[in-house]
């Protein structure tokens, strides 16, 4: 039996009326927890692939890794020790957000979101599995960046689809997503980040791989309440696809001209999880009580903030539209998200420039965290949004795989630049990462001046309650 005909016909036609989760629709709720399940696990990952590499793998089991030697002279021109690190995770975190373009065309194409994500699901458990074993790191590295493209693209357009156009919950929507993600991000570093750094390395990935699963098993669950699925039902003739019109070719170029300034403008955020997080290894002061706390709990701090703005956010627009009848549109937000980023890389460049001898403490970096976690609430949730707003119906998944492509830029970017760490001025490398948000304000600022009104017009507060 296949996928298709498992699930009910219920969700042949989303009821976008629904409104009984929060305010909207049952599917996000499912979508948002499986989200999480798969943020996890990914962000379990994330948090302790550099540091297992650095004081780990590299210097005491490198010959072990199965190519690895290759792979270093062959990619990395000889690099050793934490640029080697450094640009292993920038591929690495690139390349999970390049294969979901392929992810949304098999979707859109031939397999439908629902086959095609549970496939990555499965993909992604069988990785975190693989990471047990060192002789297999790069393996893992590899099926980790099918799972994630196979899944990643194909649940963030399940959310959009599940309103119309012109709703304005639709944003807040996404709000909620990241809310989602964000309670992943703070549980992953102090469970998985936790066993790894004071139990094992291999534990930590492990666990990682368990919650995948728990992810898997409740998106198979959901179906009813999800949108209908674009794989051609059995025995059911498969609708013709639309022709994209002249204004579905400008929002694409849209898109297209959007990715490389949000891969600039991303620069600062996905720098936490490479250098930042090998200069608070070296550099922050964490001992308290004559304990020392695991560095990747920076992590978790991050997203305990990260969270606590997105729902701070969040609530002030909602406010904010309510007492005035208006809000700033996604790429206003986005213009007030980049300064705040902006303000929260000159905290790190307080922190470099001013500690001398001793360990940094905590205030800076703290700052530097809360500074950047309000930009992030007005940045990526919001973008994501805007993204499935340009995205013409007849390629939706593929719109959602391109607009990760400004992560695949960022990271590269992230990885080249985080070799710098070892050889650079730490107020100078935290210096340019400020222009890079710098960047992006003037970017966002003159594409909501020149085309916003040209694609989307004026759309209204009511046009929510009208959903």
């Amino acid at each position: 039996m296949t996928v298709a005909e498992a699930t009910p016909e219920l969700d042949d036609v989303v009821d976008r009326n629904d409104r009984a989760f929060l305010g909207h629709p049952k599917g996000l709720g499912y979508l948002a927890f499986v989200e999480g399940c798969e943020r996890f696990s990914y962000y379990s990952m994330q948090t302790l692939l550099v540091l297992y590499m650095v004081n780990y793998l590299l210097p005491e089991r490198f010959d072990a890794v199965a190519g690895l030697g290759w792979l270093q002279q062959w990619r990395y021109g000889g690099a050793e020790g934490q640029p080697l690190a450094s640009a292993i995770f920038g591929d690495y975190t690139s390349l999970v957000y390049l294969t979901p373009i392929l992810g949304g065309f098999l979707a859109d194409r031939w397999l439908g979101r629902r086959a095609t994500l549970i496939a990555g699901g499965a993909v992604m458990a069988l990785g975190h599995f693989l990471m047990a074993f060192e002789g297999t790191f790069l393996l893992a590295l590899l099926t980790l960046i099918v799972g994630v493209g196979l899944f990643k693209g194909n649940i963030a357009s399940q959310v959009g689809e599940l309103y119309k156009e012109g709703d304005l919950r639709r944003a807040m929507a996404f709000q909620i997503f990241y809310i989602a993600i964000n309670v992943s991000v703070i549980a992953a570093p102090l469970v998985s980040g936790t066993l790894g750094e004071e139990v094992g390395w291999h534990w930590g990935f492990g666990c990682a791989g368990v919650v995948m699963v728990a992810g898997l098993l409740l998106y198979l669950a959901a179906g009813p309440w999800l949108p209908r699925d674009n794989r051609p039902q059995k025995g059911r003739a498969a609708a013709p696809r639309e022709a994209l019109t002249r204004n579905d070719w400008s929002r694409i170029l849209a898109v297209v001209v959007l990715v490389p300034v949000m891969a600039v403008a991303l620069l600062t955020n996905q720098q936490i999880f490479n250098a930042y997080l090998v200069w608070a290894d070296q550099q922050f002061q964490l001992t308290f009580f004559g304990r020392t706390l695991p560095t990747s709990w920076m992590i978790t701090i991050d997203a305990a903030l990260s969270f606590s703005m997105l729902v701070a956010v969040a609530w002030f627009w909602k406010w904010r539209a309510d007492k005035t009848g208006s809000e700033p549109d996604e790429l206003g937000k986005m213009i007030i998200g980049s300064l705040f980023t902006m303000a929260g890389g000159l905290c790190l460049v307080m922190a470099a420039a001013t500690h001398g001898e001793a360990k940094i403490g905590l205030f800076w970096p703290v700052m530097f965290h809360l500074f950047n976690s309000i930009g992030f609430s007005h940045i990526l949730p919001v973008s994501l949004a805007l993204f499935t707003r340009l995205a013409p119906r007849q390629i939706n998944a593929t719109i959602i795989g391109i607009y990760y492509l400004a992560f695949f830029g960022a990271n590269q970017i992230v990885g080249h630049v985080g070799g710098w760490y070892s050889t650079m001025d730490t107020t100078q490398f935290w210096l340019f990462h400020v222009a890079t948000a710098a960047v992006g304000l003037v970017a966002f600022a003159l594409f909501k001046v020149l085309l916003s009104k040209r694609l989307f017009g004026d759309a209204r507060p009511e046009d929510a309650a009208l959903a």
